[in-house]
């Protein structure tokens, strides 16, 4: 029984003509209690019990002495609470108090003395409402995975609108100015239009060229000025800093929980298109839930604001950035330190690369000659093995320790079965006409798809033939039959795991004779020239002494 229920009955049976020493012996109490409780139905509160003594008492004063003069101390050389613990260690010999009481300490009274001083406000938060399709949010976060069996750090972008809370993202390998506007493309794209109101942005590089002062004022870059009016786009800056993130909390948060609950554990893929289509699954799974006590789903929300967006141009806007670049005598272009390779025949020429957040086109003259993926570290390159063909054609000695092929290797291009044709052509052709051939097979992959080209590969190591016309064949009888050859994943081709084909290679005339329809015409006859033999051919008469008539 609790102390306001025992004074409620007290009260009660006293009214019922209960003496007072009754109720001492009926409740067990004292007579102090049933006084107290004829005169209040309510119980005196409980007397606080005066703090308890500890260690650090002695110690309390030197500690919020250290504190009053960060007041006038440079932000970045004020106390912490570890060297707090450690002046009051050396200077004071203060060898009974632990660093987790200075801390907890510590945590507390910084505050009370900042505030005891003017210093500063206690932090609050004023409750705010956004209208339908009008604000949003943007921001970028750091994310790690898995990518090709290697650990990189990408970046995640996350464009949240205000009023549904609906969310897209958008995982890239660098958080450059490209990234930037992909991001706002493909969440324009996936809403199906443009916020009409404010979306909020920190400070950075791929938007604003210079803060000016401590206002809202900024001096924005160009291409980014361009891109806001062609999406028609009003860009509102946060305060610099961390005193500037609960601007834009709701997409902070966001980030927060997308890599909580999405990226736990480290996602491994074997590139970035498949995990941002893993990503786009995400974002269609959170339509579903509900943000805190909200009565609906983000979907629910989104289906309310999504007609009140504004209508995309109609006009695309180009995202990446242009460079044009001279070829190096290494059939390589260098893009923001890095460098990538191009076909020989282009060396000296300048070329026109377009740079995006994930991949770079390089252009000869308006037409697509080559496109890598976007190397994420600094002093890489990446080599296309097919670039340099035609000079391998001419110098077969410089394969074996190429730089194109140790990554074709690396990348699965150039397989267990390329390497044992190739060592199989060295023996019987001698090592540079043997890697001749194999060049030559390599070549044909521009016109033959890979996987038919390594089934050509098996098929005619298996028969010993080692040209490049006899891959060239087998490989199109691969093609034409596509009976699902997959070489790739043979360790030793001579091994005999190779899959069961037609022995031998055949030959051209054979193969063309064999896809013909019956022929039932019947056979020739000279029988119609015989009539040339009923009149014998006269003599020729000689016309010169000595010749045979």
């Amino acid at each position: 029984m609790s102390k306001v229920d025992l004074y409620a009955a007290i009260r009660r049976d006293s009214r019922a003509g209960l003496s007072k020493r009754a109720l001492q012996h009926k409740y067990g109490v004292g007579f102090r209690t049933v006084e107290k409780a004829m005169s209040s139905a309510w119980p005196e509160p409980r007397k606080k019990l005066p703090p308890r003594p500890t260690r650090l008492d002695p110690y309390k004063g030197l500690i919020d002495a250290m504190l009053r003069a960060d007041l006038r101390a440079p932000p970045k050389q004020r106390h912490t609470a570890k060297r707090v613990f450690d002046r009051l260690v050396d200077e004071h010999t203060a060898a009974e108090i632990s660093y987790g009481m200075v801390r907890d300490y510590v945590r507390v009274r910084r505050d009370e003395i900042r505030l005891a001083a003017g210093f500063g406000v206690a932090k609050a938060f004023v409750p705010q409402s956004h209208r339908p399709g009008a604000e949003a949010e943007v921001d970028f976060g750091d994310v790690t995975v898995r990518l090709a069996g290697e650990t990189v750090k990408c970046v995640l972008f996350s464009f949240r609108l205000s009023y549904s809370g609906k969310a897209v993202h958008r995982i890239f390998a660098t958080g450059g100015q490209e990234a930037f506007f992909e991001g706002h493309v493909h969440a324009f794209r996936v809403l199906g239009g443009v916020p009409t109101g404010k979306v909020r942005y920190d400070n950075l590089n791929s938007a604003v060229a210079q803060v000016l002062g401590f206002n809202r004022a900024r001096v924005e870059t160009e291409r980014w000025t361009a891109f806001r009016s062609h999406f028609d786009l009003e860009a509102f800056y946060c305060r610099p800093g961390i005193e500037g993130a609960h601007e834009k909390g709701g997409v902070e948060g966001q980030i927060g929980y997308f890599r909580r609950n999405h990226l736990v554990p480290v996602p491994e893929v074997a590139s970035l298109a498949e995990l941002n289509e893993m990503v786009d699954r995400w974002d269609q799974e959170d339509d579903a839930r509900r943000i805190r006590s909200r009565p609906r789903t983000i979907g629910e929300h989104f289906a309310a604001e999504a007609p009140l967006l504004k209508p995309l141009p109609m006009e695309a806007f180009e995202t990446g950035r242009l460079f044009s670049l001279r070829v190096n005598r290494y059939s390589q272009i260098g893009v923001r330190t890095n460098h990538y390779s191009v076909p020989v025949r282009l060396i000296g020429k300048r070329v026109r690369v377009m740079l995006h957040a994930s991949e770079l086109v390089v252009y000869d003259q308006g037409v697509e000659v080559a496109r890598h993926e976007r190397l994420m570290g600094k002093a890489q390159s990446r080599m296309v093995l097919d670039h340099y063909l035609e000079v391998l054609i001419r110098k077969p000695g410089a394969l074996p320790g190429s730089t194109a092929l140790e990554q074709a290797q690396a990348a699965g291009k150039f397989t267990p079965v390329h390497d044992a044709w190739w060592a199989e052509a060295r023996r019987l052709h001698g090592d540079k006409e043997g890697t001749r051939s194999l060049i030559e097979v390599l070549l044909l992959g521009r016109h033959i798809a890979h996987e038919y080209l390594v089934a050509g590969l098996a098929s005619a190591l298996r028969a010993g033939a080692m040209t490049s016309d006899a891959v060239a064949l087998e490989a199109r009888k691969s093609a034409d039959a596509d009976d699902g050859v997959t070489a790739l994943t043979l360790s030793d081709p001579r091994s005999g795991l190779l899959p069961a084909r037609a022995p031998g290679v055949t030959s051209l005339t054979a193969r063309r004779i064999a896809r013909l329809p019956p022929d039932t015409r019947p056979l020739p006859s000279v029988a119609a020239y015989d009539q040339l033999l009923r009149h014998p051919r006269p003599h020729s008469r000689t016309s010169h002494e000595g010749e045979m008539p």
